[in-house]
C-alpha cells in the first residue's frame, strides 16, 4: 500500500514549496479590492480580483506603513509581498508588505527597483551619514522659490534663530528639466560652503515627487560633502533621497527645526552656566570667608594674651575645686565624728547608768557578772549613776528566764523587812 500522509504534512510541504519559490517570496500583482475589513487588531483582510478570478489577502498591522491611503472596496491597487500558505485552513493567500494605487504603479516599480538598486551599492548605509551640527550660521535650501515649503523654511528658521543666513537656490522640482536644476543648486551651495543642505519640496503625488526619486539627484546628494536633510512630500510620503540624505524630515518645517539650532535654548543654556559660575563663585567665596574666620578664631586663641586668661580662669577653677573638695573633706570628717561620738556614747558606762542600769564589784574591785562569785553575807558596792551603795548579800539563786518573776517576788518580800527563814526571807502567804 502506498504511504498516507496527514493533512497537516501535506499543508506543510505545500508551504515550503511555497516558501522555497523566490518569486512568491516578492511578488507585485495588481488587481480590484474587495471584501475588505480593517479589523480591531490593526490588521487588514481583503481579496484581489479580476476577470479571470479572486485571492486572498492580509496585511498586519506591523506593516501598515506600507499603506499611505484609506483602502476601500472597488479600488485599483498594485500589491507588494509573498504568497504562502495558511497551513490551518489549507489555503493560500498573500501576505501584503506595501500597497499603492494601480495609476502609479509602473513609477512605483521603477521607484522599487532604484531603490535596491542604490541599497545594494551602499548608498543607503549609516556609515555614509554626516551627523547634523548643533548650531549653524549658513543654511542652505534647494526648492521652488514660490512654494510653501520654503516660506516654512524660512518662519521656523527665523522664530528658532534670526541671525542665521538662508540661502535659497530656486530650483525646479516638478517637471522637465528637474532633476538637472536640484543636482546643479546641490553642487554650487556645497561648493559655496554652506553649513547645511535642506533639499526638498510640498507634497504631492508620486508623478509630482518622481524627480527626488532620480538616480542623478541621489548620486549628487551622496556625494555630497554638505550635511543633508531631505523633506520631500509629507510625512507619509518617501523617496529616494529620503534614503540617501543625512537625515530625513517629514516635512520642510520639521527640516527647519532640524537644521538650525533654538537660539533662545542656546541662550538659556548660557544664563544657565553663567548663573551656576556666579553660585560656585559665591560659594568659593563664602567658603573662603568661613576658612578665614576659622583661622581669625584659632589664632585668637593661641595669642599669648588668650592663653594667659585661659590659665588664669583654669587656676581659678581649680581653686575653687580645691576649696569645694577641703570643704567637703571637712564635712565628711565632722559627720564621722558626730558617728564615732555617738558610737562611744553607745559604750559609755556612765550613759549605761543614766539609763538605770548599776555596776556592781566585791570588796576586790571585781566586777559581779554571776551569782558564783558571791555569797550570802558579802559585802557589794553598787555604783549608780548619782553615786555608791554597799550592800550586803542576803539571798543568791540561780534562776532560768522561767523563775525570775519568781526571784523578783522573793526579793520584794525580802524588802519590806520580813525575817529570814534558814537563810531565806519569808514572803506573805498571799504573795
Amino acid at each position: 500500500m502506498n504511504s498516507v500522509y496527514s493533512v497537516g504534512q501535506v499543508n506543510t510541504y505545500i508551504k515550503n514549496m511555497f516558501t522555497q519559490d523566490f518569486l512568491l517570496n516578492k511578488i507585485y500583482i495588481k488587481g480590484e479590492v474587495s471584501n475588505c475589513k480593517y479589523h480591531t487588531s490593526g490588521h487588514i483582510y481583503f481579496s484581489l480580483k479580476d476577470e479571470t478570478g479572486a485571492m486572498a489577502c492580509v496585511m498586519f498591522a506591523g506593516a501598515r506603513k506600507g499603506l499611505a491611503f484609506q483602502m476601500k472596496n472597488g479600488d485599483k491597487v498594485i500589491v507588494g509581498g509573498s504568497v504562502n500558505v495558511y497551513e490551518r485552513d489549507g489555503k493560500y493567500q498573500l501576505y501584503a508588505k506595501e500597497i499603492t494605487l494601480e495609476g502609479a504603479g509602473l513609477l512605483y516599480e521603477r521607484y522599487l527597483a532604484l531603490k535596491r538598486e542604490l541599497e545594494e551599492m551602499g548608498m543607503f548605509a549609516q556609515d555614509y551619514k554626516q551627523p547634523i551640527p548643533k548650531h549653524i550660521r549658513i543654511l542652505g535650501v534647494v526648492t521652488a522659490p514660490t512654494g510653501a515649503a520654503v516660506q516654512d523654511i524660512r518662519n521656523v528658521a527665523g522664530r528658532r534663530n534670526p541671525y542665521v543666513q538662508i540661502i535659497l537656490y530656486p530650483a525646479l522640482v516638478q517637471g522637465d528639466g528637474a532633476k538637472e536644476s536640484i543636482v546643479k543648486g546641490i553642487r554650487m551651495l556645497d561648493d559655496y560652503g554652506v553649513d547645511v543642505m535642506i533639499v526638498g519640496r510640498g507634497g504631492g503625488s508620486i508623478e509630482d515627487l518622481w524627480a527626488f526619486n532620480e538616480e542623478e539627484v541621489a548620486r549628487a546628494i551622496f556625494n555630497c560633502k554638505t550635511p543633508v536633510i531631505s523633506a520631500v512630500g509629507h510625512e507619509t510620503d518617501t523617496t529616494i533621497v529620503d534614503y540617501v540624505a543625512d537625515l530625513r524630515a517629514p516635512t520642510p518645517s520639521a527640516a527647519a527645526e532640524l537644521a538650525v539650532g533654538d537660539v533662545r535654548m542656546l541662550l538659556k543654556t548660557f544664563e544657565d552656566y553663567r548663573e551656576k559660575l556666579s553660585r560656585s563663585v559665591e560659594n568659593k567665596v563664602l567658603l573662603l570667608r568661613q576658612h578665614l574666620r576659622l583661622y581669625q578664631n584659632k589664632l585668637r586663641f593661641l595669642s599669648p594674651e588668650n592663653q594667659i586668661r585661659e590659665k588664669r580662669q583654669h587656676l581659678m577653677d581649680l581653686e575653687d575645686k580645691m576649696e569645694a573638695a577641703m570643704k567637703n573633706q571637712i564635712y565628711m570628717a565632722r559627720r564621722s565624728l558626730d558617728i564615732y561620738i555617738e558610737r562611744i556614747k553607745g559604750l559609755s558606762p556612765l550613759e549605761k547608768l543614766n539609763q538605770g542600769f548599776s555596776y556592781v564589784e566585791d570588796i576586790r574591785h571585781h566586777a559581779v557578772t554571776s551569782i558564783a562569785q558571791v555569797k550570802v553575807d558579802d559585802t557589794l558596792h553598787i555604783q549608780v549613776s548619782d553615786g555608791c551603795i554597799s550592800a550586803d548579800v542576803t539571798y543568791t539563786q540561780a534562776l532560768g528566764r522561767a523563775n525570775r518573776g519568781g526571784c523578783e517576788k522573793e526579793m520584794r518580800a525580802c524588802a519590806t523587812g520580813k525575817p529570814k527563814e534558814d537563810g531565806k526571807c519569808k514572803a506573805d502567804e498571799t504573795e
